[in-house]
């Protein structure tokens, strides 16, 4: 079973012949290989790892390993959802790596981690990681492997002093959380070894972004061919992290990176997927539909990821219609002006009603929209001004099947709705959402309070969280064994309210003080100022509603 799955994958580069003193390492994603597979980051990564002759590198899922080598002096993963947590510490033990970084020996190997969730907030994380990546791994990858070959005969603390030293490499083990009290909040971070006091995350700037490095039809888009369209979104919604952890934005250039990999892909494949943030935001987007819509290449399936509202046309839902799509996702948050205006969305309910008007005229049968209940601010007006808006592009695309993707505000590091907590009344809210619209014919997807609240404790979390996370890996995982496990640590860590719905002052240290994002804190609070100042509210900021 295995071997015919790895046999399934069709390679778009060639790996290395492992030298005879070559490094060898294993590169995880923690789920299943269809999910894994399916990553951007990491196929690109792996290929990274793979064409290098100094290393051996193997693969492990949770479902499978592919060529491990005996012995590995670097393990690493690729996180890109906080719960996958469960699944690091368990590889760990099936390796029998202990899974606390302080446990293990110069005959383990360094444990190392990157992607999305480490990168915003690495502390609930910090005692299983040995080595946490910030940023972009086009530039990082190449000098951390680099690195460690230099200092690859060295003792274990060697290595990781040296390491650190490295812009974007956090070596958790060097930094020491300092504490107000056991239950209170932390009052700083401070390297224990003379190593910089703070790691900036680091960004790549080049104009060549991501494409696929293996298609195979064991992925969960079946034989799709991805490619980067952009990087970030300029549009800087103050909640969301996919805009500014990842900041400045970026656009792949038409001639040097999309359209050559685009052909190298659809040599292989007739599914291709445009990845990105805000992908129609792309300054030659309309050059890449005309490209695409070439006449051999009819037969391409195509699929694109959450498009900007006001740039839905009927070119481009003819194009996905021509190319065997039949819906699209658009995010719009809110049916209220007001709420999309403090969370900097620059959009009209004019323009999302003429979004699936167009949606309708070019042929798409279906439009999901994104939505979010507990925006700060919100209330229960705002709610009915989003179950209103619904019912009036129901109206106005007739015909047109509707659904409405709703989560819970969760607060994300490195934004400025950081030191905002989860509103409890947004279970009520999303209730209310949820009676108000099925009963219109409306398709309303809630996803889980529940899970938000166990996202937020995670996004929030400190260095004492990471004992609460052995404990639920056991006790299963629902919000109660959360509950169960701050009962059993009760005096080590604050309670769950502290981190998950507590307003932070823009005064008080926050757990990734240290490690610095895109933007300064006081860009941050300036951004949040503007936001209450909109909403009217002095809710974090007492100058803002003036």
């Amino acid at each position: 079973m295995t071997a015919s799955v790895f046999a399934a994958e069709r390679l778009l580069f060639k790996p290395a012949t492992a030298n005879s003193d070559a490094i060898p390492i294993v590169f995880a994603f923690p789920s299943e290989y269809t999910v894994g597979i399916t990553s951007l980051g990491y196929q690109v990564i792996w290929a990274m790892l793979a064409q290098r002759s100094d290393l051996a590198v193997g693969r492990l899922f949770t479902d499978m390993t592919d060529s491990l080598p005996a012995n590995p002096e670097l393990m690493g993963f690729s996180v890109s959802w906080e719960l996958d947590y469960i699944n690091i510490l368990n590889l760990l033990e099936q390796q029998q790596v202990p899974i606390r970084s302080c446990d293990r020996t110069h005959h383990h190997p360094l444990i190392f981690g990157g992607g999305p969730v480490l990168t915003a907030n690495p502390e609930p994380f910090a005692d299983f990681f040995d080595i946490v990546l910030l940023g972009d791994g086009e530039d990082l990858i190449p000098t951390f492997i680099d690195t460690y070959q230099s200092v690859r005969t060295a003792n274990r603390q060697e290595q990781l002093k040296t390491l650190a030293h490295i812009p974007g490499i956090y070596v958790p083990s060097l930094y020491q959380p300092i504490y107000e009290s056991p239950t209170g909040p932390i009052s700083r971070v401070e390297p224990v070894s003379s190593v910089p006091a703070t790691v900036k995350k680091q960004t790549y700037r080049g104009n060549v972004l991501l494409a696929s490095t293996v298609v195979t039809e064991k992925a969960a888009w079946e034989n799709i061919f991805m490619v980067e369209v952009v990087r970030s979104c300029p549009e800087m919604c103050r909640f969301c992290l996919a805009s500014y952890l990842t900041l400045p934005f970026r656009t792949a250039s038409l001639d040097e990176s999309l359209i050559p990999a685009i052909e190298r892909g659809l040599e292989v494949t007739k599914r291709l997927g445009l990845l990105g943030a805000s992908v129609t935001q792309h300054p030659g987007f309309e050059e890449l539909l005309d490209y695409i819509n070439q006449p051999h290449y009819d037969d391409v399936r195509l699929s694109i990821a959450s498009v900007r509202t006001n740039t839905v046309n009927e070119n481009l839902a003819n194009t996905l219609v021509k190319h065997g799509t039949k819906s699209i996702t658009i995010a719009v948050e809110s049916g209220s002006e007001r709420v999309r205006e403090s969370i900097n969305k620059k959009l009209d309910t004019a323009d999302i009603e003429k979004a699936v008007i167009n949606a309708k005229a070019g042929g798409l049968s279906s439009v999901k929209l994104y939505g979010m209940a507990g925006i700060p601010g919100e209330t229960e007006t705002d709610l009915e001004a989003t179950a209103a808006m619904m019912l009036q592009l129901k109206k106005a695309a007739k015909g047109l099947r509707l659904t409405l993707g709703c989560s819970t505000f969760v607060p994300k590091a490195h934004t400025p709705f950081q030191w905002y907590g989860v509103n409890p009344k947004a279970e009520k809210w999303l209730k209310f959402l949820q009676k108000k619209l099925r009963s219109q014919g409306i398709d309303f997807r809630p996803e889980s309070y529940n899970w938000s609240v166990i996202q937020t404790l995670i996004s929030r979390g400190d260095r004492r969280i990471g004992p609460l996370l052995e404990l639920t890996r056991h006790y299963g995982d629902s919000l109660g064994s959360y509950r169960r496990a701050f009962k059993e640590l009760k005096g080590k860590l604050p309670p769950l309210d502290f981190y998950v719905h507590s307003d932070w002052s823009t005064d008080q240290a926050l757990p990734w003080d240290h490690l610095e994002g895109p933007l300064p804190k006081t860009t941050l609070i300036k951004h949040l100022q503007t936001a209450e100042t909109t909403m009217k509210t002095d809710r974090l900021c007492p100058t803002a509603s003036r």
